[in-house]
């Protein structure tokens, strides 16, 4: 079902019956707007609806006439302009590392030494201080 604008004619003479009918076209589903012109008496909805159902429910409120019914062209979208590229990140590049010893998780398991991380290597020299 396509999208429609239909304007009604209503004969409202009171802001009681006014309200009612506005209530009464607001719970159909697939309304999108509906406005009312004071002045002439006028109601446009449009939404996806079946418009002879809505003129059957509000000729219980007042007197209703089809002023015409016309199906609503969606709007144009336009054509968004292309924005760039994001930056591609830096790629890290891995280099492999040759440790100077095997690790044995055994052999340093009741001592102060951990694990190497990443590309640190441990060297264990006897007769060297590092300050």
């Amino acid at each position: 079902m396509t999208a429609k604008k239909a304007v009604l004619q209503l004969s409202i003479h009171e802001e009681k019956i006014r309200k009612k009918a506005l209530v009464t076209v607001s719970r159909f589903s697939g309304v999108t707007s509906i406005t009312i012109d004071d002045k002439s008496g006028k109601m446009t909805v449009v939404g996806e609806v079946d418009v002879p159902v809505i003129v059957i429910k509000l000729r219980k409120l007042c007197h209703t006439d089809i002023v015409s019914v016309d199906d609503v062209k969606p709007p144009e979208k336009k054509p968004e302009p292309e924005k760039p590229a994001p930056p591609i990140p830096a790629e890290f590049i891995t280099y492999p590392m040759n440790y100077a010893y095997q690790y044995n998780p055994h052999a340093y398991a009741n001592s102060y030494y951990y694990q190497p991380y990443g590309n640190c290597r441990v060297v264990d020299e006897p007769n060297c201080v590092i300050m």
